[in-house]
């Protein structure tokens, strides 16, 4: 039985090697790659059997064309030509009475493959469409790290095996960064302590020496406060400060003497006797190094909160050790630029940009009205935020939604038409990942299932229907990433690019030294940077809401996102649970199993109450983005979230939401 390397396409930092088995032009299994130099041959429980998500019954198999009321599920099937030709009809009317600019495609990272991610940018500005700005994942994160370290380059996260102490900082990495956890085994076994800094107890606290938990939004006190105690009792490495970092005086002078172990204990619910214990476990630690996630990013204080945390490493001298430092997320931009696919020279002239994380609001704007809405690799009517709005936006009669999609999403109910899409076994791409320095490329390995397309197909179809003539759209995704591998990056250049254009995982090289070499204007780390406001790092409160209790949308171990719902062999243990602390449930009258609404002044969602001393009083978890056909009530959990932004980067503050409970 043939065996064919292939990538996992979903958006996770690990983006493992797969190895598929195929009998008679069918995947009949998919395991991991042994070769892969990260993900090193095992996967997630998600993708153990990706072979059922490829052949779902959910599948979606051929064109479709709404024939009912929006959001009521009733479609019949058209060839691809019909479906094609309805789009373009509508679409050139729309055109010409309200301009190209009120057609906003709408897409992330259903796909994390350069070509099929990013296929529809050449078309719409091509079209003159509206720009979306897709800023709903890590954006302040990316910022807060920038502020301090510039463009530096990550770590290697293979550098976790080689230091004493590991903090999991705000990072469920048994659900989002799996692999990560064959090194921090490692260093286990060779004496390295783990901590886990959170706002709950995830599973990922099983497999930590100690975990803190701290209020949410809190995280940059945190940080703050562990700096001024080595400060004052003088933990820091003065000489490697001294060499390497700008601005750390006025931080000491300026800063930390506001964020003592007390100040901090009333902002982040840790005893002051606990900071002091973690400041000076940190500080005498060989080789700390900082695993940090993205959740800690996703308040109104996300990119602050992320450039705080950047400065500790510096003050403890860990960049100069081997094991040491911070990976916040890893960057390959500049050996393969996904401006091959991008073509921003396609843009004739600027348009209008809509924010993604704020979907609601311009599908709901009379004034400067979005009159199309092309989606694929989303499913916008559940991952974003005040679900209701984006609902009643998609209700619109007067708005021309095409969904390009695998299975029946919530967006998907509200189409007129809707494309059948192909899975990554089906379709040519290349893959970089933002968790390691591994790239692949992948061939399809099967055929299109039914009727599907892949994203790049679908384009091609429809720049010929829309006039646009150009010959970039005519050619296949296999010629344009040959032609992106025959013109490589100097970084590329120095990886093993036969084995990279044959499919196999390539790792590029690291330039020796590269830890400390600090790529920002002074060529030190900047921990006063005079380029951003304010100038140094402190910390600001979250947003916050007037409700009781702080909401947390935690990863779901067998979801990503709201891809994976169609999987019930992953569904069949309870989907939407609110956890909740013994004392709350004591103080809201709720038992075990109870139904319970979560509500605040964006909208109302049902759980089934969970019991659990792994949350702390004052806060709620909700696990997984599921879609509403799986929800308890008629809607799910962004119904609660909001379409505020974080302090920089436009990010979504999915963590920064608070509610209220009732019992049903």
């Amino acid at each position: 039985m043939p065996t064919y390397r292939s990538v996992c396409p979903f958006d996770c930092p690990d983006t493992c090697g797969l190895l598929v088995e195929v009998r008679d032009g069918r995947a009949v299994s998919v395991k991991g790659d042994p070769a892969h130099p990260f993900t090193r041959g095992t996967l997630c429980p998600k993708m153990a059997r990706y072979e059922r998500t490829v052949y779902s019954p959910q599948r979606l198999m051929a064109p479709l064309i709404r024939t009912g009321p929006k959001g009521s599920g009733k479609f019949s099937p058209v060839s691809w030509p019909e479906a094609v030709e309805t789009i373009r009809l509508s679409w050139a009317g729309i055109i010409d009475q309200h301009g190209a600019e009120s057609i906003l495609p709408f897409s992330f990272a259903g796909t994390m493959g350069l070509v099929q991610r990013n296929a529809g940018h050449p078309f719409f500005y091509h079209l003159g469409a509206a720009r979306l700005e897709r800023t709903i994942c890590s954006p302040a994160k990316g910022y807060g790290w920038a502020a301090v370290m510039g463009e530096t380059m990550n770590p290697h996260p293979g550098e976790t095996v080689d230091s004493d102490l590991i903090i999991l900082w705000g990072i469920h990495a048994l659900a989002t960064n799996i692999h990560m956890m064959h090194d921090v085994t490692a260093a286990k076994r060779r004496g390295a302590k783990v901590w886990l800094i959170d706002i709950y107890q995830t599973a990922t606290a099983a497999t930590a020496d100690e975990v803190f938990v701290v209020r949410p939004g809190s995280d940059g006190a945190l940080a703050l406060g562990l700096m001024h105690v080595m400060d004052r009792d003088h933990l820091i490495d003065r000489k490697f400060i001294d060499a390497s970092v700008e601005g750390y005086e006025a931080l000491r002078t300026e800063v930390l003497p506001e964020y003592s172990p007390e100040a901090v204990s009333e902002l982040t619910g840790l005893a002051p006797a606990v900071i002091e214990k973690m400041a000076c476990r940190y500080a005498a630690a060989q080789a700390p190094f900082i695993r940090l996630g993205s959740g800690l990013s996703r308040y109104g204080n996300g990119a602050m909160t992320v450039r705080t945390i950047s400065c500790l490493p510096a003050v403890a001298g860990a960049w100069a050790k081997p094991g040491g430092g911070l990976l916040a997320s890893i960057s390959t931009g500049s050996a393969i630029d996904a401006g091959f696919v991008t073509r921003e020279d396609f843009q004739k002239t600027s348009t209008r940009s809509i924010n993604m994380n704020q979907l609601g609001n311009a599908l709901n704007d009379r004034l400067t009205p979005v009159k199309s809405l092309y989606v694929y690799a989303s499913n916008p009517a559940a991952v974003t935020p005040d679900q209701n709005l984006v609902i009643q936006g998609l209700e619109r009669e007067d708005l021309f939604t095409v969904v390009h999609e695998r299975f029946m999403t919530d967006t998907a109910q509200y189409a007129d038409v809707i494309l059948p899409a192909t899975t990554s076994l089906e379709h040519s791409d290349i893959y970089r990942a933002y968790g390691h320095y591994v790239i692949q490329r992948a061939f399809p390995v099967i055929a299109p299932v039914g009727e599907a397309k892949s994203n790049w197909e679908v384009f091609g179809l429809l720049a010929e229907a829309m006039g646009i003539e150009h010959e970039f759209f005519r050619q296949s995704a296999d010629a344009l990433i040959d032609k992106a591998l025959e013109c490589p990056s100097p970084w590329l250049a120095q990886a093993n690019l036969a084995e990279l254009k044959q499919g196999n995982p390539v790792e590029l090289p690291l330039p020796a030294g590269y830890k400390t070499k600090f790529l920002t204007p002074s060529g030190k780390i900047e921990i006063r940077n005079p380029r951003v406001n304010p100038p140094l790092p402190l910390y600001q409160p979250p947003y916050g809401d007037d409700a009781k209790y702080w909401l947390i949308n935690s990863p779901d171990v067998r979801l990503l996102n709201s891809s994976f719902n169609e999987r019930d062999d992953l569904l069949r243990a309870n989907k939407m649970l609110l956890k909740i602390s013994p004392t709350d449930a004591c103080r809201e009258n709720l038992a075990e199993g109870d139904k319970v609404c979560a509500f605040n002044e964006r909208g109302a969602v049902s759980f089934a109450v969970s019991i659990t001393d792994k949350v702390q009083p004052g806060t709620v978890v909700a696990e997984g983005v599921w879609w509403i056909k799986h929800a308890t009530g008629n809607r799910s959990i962004n119904a609660l979230t909001a379409q505020r932004l974080t302090d920089q980067g436009a990010g979504s503050t999915f963590y920064d939401v608070k509610v209220n409970l009732k019992r049903l």
